[in-house]
């Protein structure tokens, strides 16, 4: 083939490309208006005769109407406005009781899942060597305090000194020290409840030996619930202690019981990127158990955006818009996509109230270009044939 054929054919290519940018490219049209080499879409087109007439009239074929589309209407959509998260709930106190000392159980008086007051006795260890203990120091409290009694007597005429005086006065005191710890030492002999509550099903039995990292009994005060749970980190500023909520248990659908925020943690989590807050919620009945799921609801001002539908998205070199028809006029509008969601587009744009968007017949809408929505060119053409 020869050059100036070849020259001929990539002419052509070019052309062809260049017709298929210009007719199906958004935006194009504007681009090369900017450039001075075409004309506007919402210029009149001057026809032989000298009449002038939009472009928009020339495709409909009708003079003075534009290009029939469908619009949907611009609405207002809040997002962020609700919270819903899963939370475990626990006593608002749980203590696992435990003896100071080890020895062996010779009897238990609390029953699982009964009440317990605080300083109740739960059970109790042998205490025959802190027993004789007591009796010893009580003796010898008994003879310190007949000694000074004698020495304070002598005194009166001179018979012992100061020194052996304040001796004695010295034993006594150290008598009574001794008595009290061995009374604090029977004392310990007893496992005694530290908080109000329930116990729980107790792990040990009469007779079994204990120290003190055995669990004797476990004491939940469940008067209130604690439930955590975790939010995604967005809602961190969003929550504050004191802060109302909803929670419902999983077991028992329908039954809300309301609440407060108690804690928020410090930090979120990197892992997750969840922050863990802690809430408080009543338990009338004593009807509700540590460990329990529930679904916790809390509710924000949230944010609103116009929501406008999907298919009037379009996307051109400067990024997303959307066709927007005023008094008849399509124009172009760009916007941000915030949310994507089922059936709308949440957007950051400029939007007035009766703003419409055109969803259908994107591709033949100009900047400028006058249109007719499909259902405005009903009810024209029903009014007109009213009258």
């Amino acid at each position: 083939m020869s050059w100036w054929k070849q020259l001929l054919l990539g002419l052509l290519i070019v052309v062809a490309a260049a017709a298929v940018w210009y007719r199906f490219v958004p935006g194009a049209t504007e681009i090369v208006a900017g450039w001075g080499l075409g004309r506007a879409p919402a210029e009149a087109a001057v026809s032989d005769d000298g009449a002038t007439r939009s472009d928009g009239a020339r495709r409909s074929g009708s003079g003075g109407t534009g290009s029939a589309v469908i619009a949907r209407p611009v609405t207002n959509a809040t997002i962020n406005d609700r919270l819903t998260a899963i939370g475990t709930g626990k006593a608002l106190h749980s203590v696992a009781v435990r003896p100071y000392t080890s020895g062996r159980l010779v009897e238990i008086l609390a029953r699982p899942g009964e009440p317990a007051e605080a300083g109740a006795v739960i059970a109790r260890l042998d205490a025959e060597a802190e027993e004789i203990a007591l009796d010893r120091a009580q003796l010898a409290l008994d003879d310190a305090q007949n000694r000074l009694e004698r020495i304070n007597a002598l005194r009166s005429s001179n018979t012992v000194t100061a020194v052996q005086q304040t001796e004695a006065e010295l034993q006594v005191r150290n008598a009574a020290l001794a008595l009290r710890d061995a009374q604090l030492a029977l004392e310990r002999r007893q496992i005694v409840a530290p908080i109000g509550g329930m116990v729980g099903i107790l792990p040990v039995s009469l007779g079994d030996y204990v120290t003190s990292s055995t669990d004797i009994a476990m004491l939940d005060d469940r008067s209130q619930l604690l439930v955590d749970f975790w939010v995604p980190e967005k809602y961190a500023q969003a929550i504050t202690v004191g802060a109302p909520l909803v929670a419902e248990s999983v077991a028992r659908p329908g039954e809300r019981y309301q609440g407060k925020v108690q804690a928020i943690d410090n930090q979120v989590d990197s892992t997750s990127r969840t922050l863990r807050i802690q809430g408080l919620i009543e338990n009338p009945g004593d009807i509700l158990r540590s460990g329990m799921a529930f679904q916790v609801e809390m509710r924000f001002e949230g944010e609103s955006f116009p929501a406008v539908d999907p298919l009037s998205i379009q996307w051109g070199s400067d990024g997303a818009y959307v066709w927007v028809v005023r008094n008849g006029i399509a124009q172009r509008t760009p916007v941000r996509i915030i949310q994507r969601n089922a059936d709308t587009v949440l957007v950051d744009g400029t939007f007035s109230n009766g703003d419409q968007v055109v969803t259908e017949g994107v591709h033949s809408v100009r900047d400028g270009q006058q249109v007719m929505v499909a259902g405005d060119e009903a009810r024209n053409g029903n009014a007109g044939r009213g009258s």
